[in-house]
């Protein structure tokens, strides 16, 4: 069982990581634009469920045409399109849902709308840090290195994000 559960590691990474890490930091994008912009937190909801759920359907859509086409490029079958294509939509909604939980959570306990993006933000940074650890970890990279190369990456995607949230947020 456990070198099963090995392999489906590594066969499946890719997925997980590449779902994972464009979840959250889309998801959070969302999120810091929209909080850069002015948004009310029922439009940031909004945008970050509509997100969550369109963008990780194109990407596990996109993801099976992909392996599907090599596959068939190739003639044989190294990853299994549909698995893969799970893999990649389960892991971007699961780990893109963590940037507006604190958003979710503020709507039944009040206390926390005053410090729902700073929540949002910390949450997001350990979530890119645990996805960017774990994929050192199992492709034998320094887990410490390869977390802070993933939380950078996002931490930019953030900050552009807001950026041009807030230069057009007299549009809203």
């Amino acid at each position: 069982m456990g070198d099963r559960i090995k392999r489906a590691e590594r066969k499946y990474l890719p997925e997980f990581v590449y779902g994972g890490i464009d979840g959250s930091i889309t998801t959070f994008a969302v999120v810091a634009g929209a909080i850069g912009a002015g948004l009310p937190p029922a439009i940031i909801l909004i945008l970050g469920f509509a997100n969550l759920f369109a963008d990780g359907f194109s990407m596990a859509v996109s993801n099976y045409l992909s392996i599907k086409s090599r596959n068939d490029l190739e003639k044989r079958q190294e990853k299994h399109p549909t698995k893969a294509a799970l893999a990649t939509f389960l892991s971007f909604v699961i780990i893109g849902f963590i940037p507006i939980i604190s958003f979710v959570l503020a709507l039944f306990i009040p206390g926390l709308n005053e410090n729902k993006f700073t929540y949002s933000y910390i949450l997001t940074g350990i979530a890119l840090i645990i996805v960017g650890a774990i994929k050192g970890e199992i492709v034998k990279k320094h887990p410490f290195r390869a977390a802070m190369e993933t939380l950078f990456i996002g931490g930019i995607a953030a900050v552009i994000a807001f950026i041009v949230g807030y230069l057009l947020r007299g549009l809203a």
